[in-house]
């Protein structure tokens, strides 16, 4: 999670603009430590693997040019995120959403997805419909909720009851409602159950078991499928804590499977948000004020939970490393706290806007900057940017632009 030398030689600069009295709030995407990390992680996969990137992670069009050459395709879940993808790339696109939009159906339809994800009933009469019409074969993936539960994972979506998927006890129904479309071809499943895991065990035990259930219905039901779509959810350490995904353990243990899926004839699918694209960005915040409230320190930043909504979403500390700002221009004396712990606060009219709850820091002083690591996925735009009308963050990109 460090910064490399022309990322350092940025937040500089940053500091240099406020030592002129300009605020600071602004995110940074280290687009060289992007694209060295997406080619490290498509390097490592076994060749029946194809890399997509969900872009609903982050969909700046600076990351999603950067990563264009890196993956296989883009996953989607809405019009805006087609356009977006169709602005910098004609690579591959899968659409997954569980509540869909006649002009997304359309997109199925006219052949601008490679795959369109059925939820329900409803999803297939509708695209039937839609592909009838525009006299189209359209090619559909059976999303399903598991019954069986995925464990150490923040969130989950297969095992217990949500909006996403088909039940898998609906699975055979579905199948042979599929069958009696004469638009739609099946071809394979998505089993996206998850989010933010660390245990890579745990996710190549679920890999298994998607390629196990896809090649009993394929077998039960006399399907020609060719694709196991296993989402993504492979998490990132929020914490202090030393515990990481093992990607390493987790592509070896894909190798090891290579001879049944390739027996199988089935191409796995990783559609990878977060684990790709956390680590290349950083929002950068100064602190404007430090105050005791009920025997607990404050700092107060600029900016906050609407451009960084992740740690309130999340209810956590977001993990940050402090840049001291030595210039003080004011004839008073400096706010600072030292070896004090912190929490630190936006500049929202709400006690829920908390980036960092009871922290230690050595020294933090007013016109500081607390830089906030992993920040490049679920930051600025899961945010609610407009709360109170503050200004949005700067956004500075650091390596080469892609062209």
């Amino acid at each position: 999670m460090g910064m490399n030398q022309k990322l350092s030689q940025q937040v500089s600069q940053l500091i240099r603009d406020k030592e002129r009295g300009r605020g600071i709030c602004a995110y940074l995407y280290d687009l060289d430590k992007l694209r060295s990390h997406a080619a490290e992680l498509k390097h490592t996969l076994p060749s029946y693997c194809r890399l997509f990137y969900a872009i609903k992670a982050n969909p700046d069009k600076q990351i999603i040019r950067a990563l264009e050459k890196m993956v296989d395709g883009f996953e989607v879940a809405s019009l805006g995120e087609m356009t977006k993808v169709r602005d910098v790339t004609t690579k591959p696109m899968i659409f997954g959403a569980p509540a869909k939009k006649e002009g997304e159906i359309e997109k199925a339809a006219k052949g601008d997805l490679s795959l369109i994800n059925v939820e329900s009933f409803h999803d297939v009469n509708r695209i039937q419909s839609i592909a009838c019409q525009a006299n189209r074969k359209v090619p559909v993936i059976i999303r399903v909720n598991l019954r069986q539960n995925v464990s150490h994972s923040r969130i989950k979506m297969a095992g217990v009851a949500t909006q996403f998927g088909v039940d898998e006890n609906q699975v055979p129904d579905i199948i042979h409602k599929l069958i009696q479309c004469p638009n739609l071809v099946i071809r394979g499943f998505h089993f996206h159950a998850m989010s933010n895991n660390l245990d890579a065990d745990v996710h190549l035990k679920f890999v298994q078991t998607c390629l196990l259930k896809a090649s009993e219905w394929r077998k039960t039901y006399d399907l020609n499928i060719d694709t196991v779509n296993v989402g993504g959810g492979i998490g990132v350490n929020y914490t202090r804590s030393d515990e990481s995904f093992d990607w390493t353990l987790f592509t070896q243990g894909l190798h090891a499977l290579k001879q049944a899926f390739m027996d199988e004839g089935i191409e796995l699918i990783l559609e990878l948000g977060r684990y790709l694209t956390a680590e290349c960005g950083y929002y950068v915040s100064e602190v404007v004020d430090l105050k005791q409230n009920h025997d607990q320190c404050f700092a107060l930043l600029r900016g906050g939970t609407h451009h960084l909504r992740l740690p309130a979403a999340w209810k956590m500390s977001h993990p940050f490393t402090l840049y001291p700002v030595d210039t003080w221009e004011y004839p008073f004396k400096r706010p600072q706290i030292k070896e004090e712990s912190v929490t630190m606060a936006g500049e929202l009219c709400t006690p829920n806007d908390v980036l960092v709850r009871d922290v230690y820091v050595d020294q933090l002083r007013v016109g500081d900057l607390v830089v906030f690591q992993l920040a490049g996925a679920y930051g600025w735009t899961i945010s609610h940017h407009d709360f109170l009308s503050h200004p949005h963050p700067d956004i500075y990109y650091v390596g080469d632009l892609p062209n």
